[in-house]
């Protein structure tokens, strides 16, 4: 039995990575991703060198506040732009941008110009970078049909994320080893236009969303953002610890360069290979991450994951050795690797999608703003405590957090399962099965649950229709003019003409036996249906083949029809 779980695990695990690639969409967006992130992970290294060059420890703590929170501040202010429309496109104009500003900033280091030339460029691709993941990650579910494919598309995302966190620093320690910084901040540009290019030709049917207004005002449309994030507990704890993670990682980035130089004394180039051992981990994580897809245990795997960014940095201080140094940074990368699938998943299944782009935004300034101020921590505890106790001080933040919040991620598994399951209800309803994730979710959010006794009449015919049906269990009888013009059960609906049509009942519908049914209004099934092009025409045929049948010349038994 456990061999055949593990072969079961391993065949789910190809099928994630198979129905990404055979997607082109999703196939397109992924490699702009790993372009993105390559970009700036192998910034990232390149700037602390930067930094440390013109004032040690503290400067790069302080450049990587300065860095972060111009970032953490626009980022809720920016990411409406990504509600409005259509989202690759704030992903080419936001890598173009990336592009252009680390470009100069590998001329200002050739020429040697001044440092704060490049730290205001630094600022200005990491405003950009702080858009790149929320508009990305909003695009995801909209590429996707069912919460497995999207936990595939964040499995495959994280392990690009991870591949980035290798190939970024990997490639900034190779280059540093025979050319300059400038030679990084150059490769890192060019790994940005590309991001960019791979998005140009993205095609795909959006799922409807409100119009923009004729006149936008950013600030309410940010505070929507922030009023989604404030009135849902699980956002708001998923956040919470986010920025735990966050700021172990802005202290990581602070901790890299002076454990390399200071307490391991392997110089500029084992700052590299130290972020280098935090990218094979982030693979190897996710790797194994794979085998995770459709576990129903996101929840804690997410707690898992922050554990493991802090724990190991508090054990670098109890072995300050290199190997053991590379060994236990690996495992902060399959912390990251779990974050990637678990966190993401949640957010973008818990969100609604017509503020998930805010929703990231405010994920993000988040994540920036605790990054920024994690750098300044542990700058500041070496400072006071010295280099090993500030490892472990800031080390086991994140493992203290990740157990105290156990038992309420372990609910919010139990949520996320109630949710697929009437998602699949609705999918097997051939005119909602071709919805995109975020639009079936909505409807499956708006479900209302009605039982029927044997006998009973749903509705009768000339009633006035204000509701579409999907039968849960049970079986029914339609009934037009005093004949049974068809038998329903488990995953057919009925009650779309009258809602379509704007007319009165075409017909009584009976249980025949006990029936649970779903229930969606007028008002939550009609926008979803007709506002995704394909459910559109799938529900006008429908209508088209049931109203032929109620011709009593020529009755068509072979087309259940619903009323």
């Amino acid at each position: 039995m456990a061999e055949t779980g593990r072969r079961n695990r391993l065949r789910d695990a190809g099928a994630a990575f198979a129905s990404n690639w055979r997607n082109t969409d999703l196939r397109r967006a992924q490699l702009s991703f790993l372009g993105a992130w390559t970009a700036e992970w192998a910034f990232t290294v390149a700037l602390g060198i930067v930094a440390y060059r013109d004032g040690g420890a503290a400067a790069v703590g302080l450049v990587g506040l300065l860095r972060m929170l111009p970032s953490a501040l626009l980022a809720p202010l920016l990411s409406p732009i990504a509600d409005r429309g259509r989202r690759e496109r704030v992903l080419i104009m936001v890598s173009v941008v990336r592009g252009v500003a680390t470009a100069g900033a590998a001329t200002v280091v050739a020429v040697a110009g001044p440092a704060a030339v490049i730290y205001v460029l630094a600022v200005v691709s990491t405003i950009a970078a702080t858009l790149y993941r929320p508009a990305h990650s909003a695009l995801l579910p909209s590429l996707c049909r069912t919460g497995y494919e999207l936990a595939s598309a964040n499995m495959v995302r994280g392990l690009l994320d991870s591949a980035a966190t290798l190939l970024g620093p990997l490639l900034a320690a190779v280059l540093l080893g025979f050319a300059g910084v400038d030679v990084v901040f150059a490769v890192a540009a060019a790994a940005s236009f590309a991001a960019a290019a791979l998005l140009v030709r993205l095609r795909y049917d959006a799922p409807p969303r409100p119009p923009a207004p004729a006149r936008p005002n950013i600030a309410k449309e940010a505070v929507e953002g922030l009023r989604a994030v404030a009135t849902d507990r699980a956002l708001v704890l998923i956040l919470g610890l986010a920025a735990a993670q966050a700021l172990t990682r802005g202290a990581l980035t602070v901790f890299s360069v002076v454990v390399a130089i200071e307490l391991l004394g392997t110089g500029e180039p084992g700052v590299g290979a130290l972020m280098t051992a935090v990218g094979v981990g982030a693979v190897l994580g996710s790797v194994g991450s794979s085998l995770l897809v459709g576990t129903g245990r996101l929840g804690a795997w997410f707690a898992a994951g922050v554990a493991l960014w802090g724990l190991p940095i508090a054990l670098v201080a109890v072995v300050p050795q290199q190997a053991a140094a590379l060994v236990l940074l690996s495992f902060v990368g399959v912390g990251n690797a779990l974050i990637d699938i678990a966190g993401f998943t949640l957010i973008g299944r818990l969100a609604p999608d017509e503020v998930l782009a805010r929703v990231f935004g405010v994920f993000e300034s988040t994540v920036a703003v605790f990054v920024g101020i994690g750098g300044v921590v542990a700058s500041a505890l070496i400072g006071w405590l010295g280099l090993q106790p500030a490892l472990v001080a800031v080390g086991l933040l994140c493992p203290v957090l990740a157990v105290a919040s156990w038992w309420r991620l372990r609910r919010l598994d139990h949520a996320v399962a109630a949710l697929d399951h009437e998602i699949g209800v609705l999918r097997r309803v051939e005119m909602l099965c071709m919805l995109p994730l975020p639009s079936i979710e909505q409807l499956a959010r708006a479900l209302e649950p009605v039982s029927v006794p044997s006998g009973a009449a749903v509705f009768a015919q000339g009633d006035v229709g204000d509701r579409y049906y999907v039968i849960e269990s049970g079986e029914v009888d339609v009934v037009h003019d005093g004949r049974v013009v068809a038998e329903l059960g488990p995953g057919e609906g009925f009650g779309e003409i009258a809602l379509l049509r704007t007319t009165g009942r075409m017909a009584t519908v009976v249980a025949r036996s006990d029936l649970r049914l779903q229930a969606l209004t007028s008002e939550r099934f009609l926008p979803v249906v007709l506002g995704y092009t394909p459910s559109a025409v799938e529900a006008a045929a429908t209508v088209d083949g049931i109203m032929a049948q109620y011709e009593p010349d020529e009755p068509d038994e072979g087309t259940p029809p619903p009323t």
